[in-house]
C-alpha cells in the first residue's frame, strides 16, 4: 500500500507543492474541467481503488489539456476501472521482489548492484506502477537508521553500486540523503550512486539549491535515471530543472515505459528522444510494462514493440534510440529485446 504524504508540511516551495497536490477525484475534475459525467465516473472508481488513490501535483496537471480524457499525461494518472479487472500472467509482485529483499529496505536482485527503498511515497500515482502492492510498512527505517542495510553492502564486495529508490526517493529530505550518501560513499566497494526519480518530472521545482548542493557534493560518480513517458512531459520548466541537473556532473538518463495507446508510436517516441537530448538527458531504456494485477490495459505485445523501436531506428541516430527491455524474475539482468 502507497503511504499518504502529510498535508501540513511546511518548509520548501517544492514541500508546499507537493502538499497541494490534486488527490481526490472532486479537485482533479475542477482542475482539468471535466464534464459532470466524467466527473462522477471518477468518484465511483476512486472510491473501488482506494488503496492506491489518486496523486497528481498541479505542475504536472498543468501540461495535460483540460477536458480531454485521452490526453497522455491524464492517462498515466487517471484511474481506470480495467484496474479492477484480473488477468491471466499478472500478480501483485510480477517481479518477485519479495525474494530479493533480504532485509528492510534494501533489495539485492543483480550481483554488482543493491537498491535501497527509501520510502514508499510518491509525488504522483503512476496508475501502472509495478510497486503498488509493495510492502513499504515491513521496509521502513526507523530514525533513518540505514545500518543493517549498509553492513549488508559492506560486506559483499561484488555490490559497487547503490541505488536509491522507493516510492521516490527524492521525497526524501535532503538532509538524509546526504547523509545516506556520506554513509555510502565511505565503502571502498562503492564506485557509484543510481537516484531513480520522476520527481523533478512532475514537481521541477524539487530541483533546488538544497538540492544541487547535495548532489554536487557526492563523493563518488553520480547517475540519475528519470522516468519522462512522452514528450509533452518536458515542458520549460523540467527542461531547465535538467540543465541544472546536468551541471552538477550527474549523468542523467531516462528510462520511459511502453505503455499502450498514450506512447507506442515512434513518431512520439522519436520525438521525446530528440527533447530528452536537447535537456542534457540520454535515452536509456524503453520498458515493456511489468504484468502488475490491473495494468493489462496498459501492455501491448512483443511484437508491437518490436516495430515501434524498428521505426524508431529509422528516425533516430543510434545513440537516441533506447534499448527496448523487459524485467523476467530471476534473470542476471535485464532482458534485452533485439
Amino acid at each position: 500500500m502507497i503511504p499518504r504524504i502529510d498535508s501540513s508540511i511546511e518548509g520548501p516551495q517544492w514541500k508546499k507543492i507537493l502538499s497541494d497536490s490534486l488527490d481526490t477525484p472532486e479537485k482533479l475534475a475542477d482542475y482539468l474541467e471535466f464534464s459532470a459525467e466524467t466527473r462522477l465516473s471518477l468518484l465511483s472508481i476512486s472510491g473501488k481503488l482506494a488503496q492506491f488513490p489518486l496523486r497528481v501535483p498541479k505542475p504536472y496537471a498543468d501540461r495535460m489539456a483540460k477536458g480531454d480524457l485521452n490526453d497522455p499525461l491524464l492517462r498515466q494518472v487517471l484511474p481506470d476501472a480495467r484496474e479492477l479487472s484480473s488477468s491471466t500472467g499478472y500478480s501483485t509482485d510480477p517481479l518477485e521482489e519479495k525474494n530479493a529483499n533480504l532485509i528492510p529496505g534494501l533489495l539485492h536482485k543483480y550481483k554488482s548492484r543493491a537498491l535501497l527503498i527509501l520510502n514508499g511515497s510518491c509525488p504522483v500515482h503512476c496508475r501502472y506502477c509495478f510497486r503498488r502492492n509493495f510492502p513499504y510498512k515491513d521496509n521502513r527505517n526507523a530514525a533513518n537508521d540505514w545500518s543493517n542495510a549498509i553492513r549488508y553492502i559492506a560486506s559483499d564486495s561484488a555490490i559497487n553500486e547503490v541505488i536509491l529508490s522507493g516510492g521516490d526517493p527524492l521525497t526524501y529530505p535532503d538532509k538524509y540523503l546526504r547523509s545516506l550518501t556520506d554513509q555510502l560513499t565511505v565503502l571502498p566497494n562503492i564506485k557509484r550512486i543510481r537516484i531513480h526519480t520522476r520527481f523533478p518530472v512532475v514537481i521541477p521545482e524539487r530541483v533546488d539549491q538544497g538540492l544541487l548542493r547535495w548532489l554536487t557534493e557526492v563523493q563518488t560518480r553520480k547517475i540519475m535515471v528519470l522516468h519522462i513517458n512522452h514528450p509533452n512531459e518536458l515542458d520549460h520548466n523540467l527542461s531547465k530543472a535538467l540543465l541544472d541537473l546536468k551541471e552538477t556532473d550527474t549523468l542523467l538518463l531516462n528510462q520511459a515505459v511502453l505503455l499502450k495507446g498514450i506512447n507506442d508510436s515512434a513518431k512520439v517516441q522519436a520525438n521525446l528522444c530528440e527533447s530528452l537530448f536537447d535537456a542534457g538527458v540520454l535515452p536509456y531504456y524503453l520498458h515493456l510494462p511489468d504484468k502488475v494485477t490491473g495494468t493489462a490495459h496498459f501492455d501491448l505485445d512483443e511484437s508491437a514493440a518490436k516495430a515501434v523501436i524498428h521505426d524508431m531506428r529509422a528516425r533516430l541516430p543510434g545513440f537516441l534510440v533506447p534499448r527496448l527491455a523487459r524485467e523476467i524474475p530471476g534473470k542476471p539482468s535485464k532482458t534485452i529485446i533485439s
